[in-house]
């Protein structure tokens, strides 16, 4: 007989870099969704059986944060306004890498919920990162792990060439 899973799988979590990367719905549910318990219950599903250690939050101010950091997760706050103005793109690439860039690092990223802005920082990401080089090919790596289209603002987010 196997072991239980423990917790709870964060909504829409998908791995964009196997093992490495990863992208959810803000964790513990949205709204008035959002619930101790629930968020509780994720975290351990994020540290035990995803091995996440490290979020990149882009939630306004510090929601969730402590509640990470309880739990031995290291966290970057990286807020994205809407309209996304390119400072935020930059911002988001750049925290992005510094997460990645830490020893045995897996990155979960995550909003309020999955949208174009999501997609298309990610996007920019691969590309800026020169992990896909060809931007039409970021996005539709993009939208094969996400499960749908990105609409003009999400595919605006994701520059025309890396930055080699």
């Amino acid at each position: 007989m196997g072991r239980m899973a423990a917790g709870l799988k964060p909504r829409a979590f998908k791995w964009v870099i196997a093992d490495r990367l990863a992208v959810s719905d803000r964790v513990g549910g949205s709204g008035f969704q959002h619930r101790k318990v629930r968020r509780e219950e994720e975290i351990t599903w994020l540290v035990e059986e995803a091995g996440i250690n490290t979020i990149v939050s882009m939630l306004p101010a510090n929601q969730n944060l402590a509640a990470y950091r309880q739990a031995g997760i290291a966290t970057y706050s990286c807020p994205v306004s809407s309209p996304v103005e390119p400072a935020d793109v930059m911002r988001f690439v750049n925290t992005l890498s510094q997460a990645m860039s830490r020893s045995h690092g897996r990155v979960l990223v995550h909003r309020e919920s999955i949208d174009d802005t999501v997609g298309g920082l990610l996007g920019s990401y691969l590309v800026t990162s020169g992990l896909v080089e060809n931007p039409i090919l970021a996005l539709a790596v993009i939208q094969q792990i996400l499960g749908r289209a990105l609409g003009p603002e999400g595919r605006s987010l994701i520059p025309a060439s890396s930055a080699s």
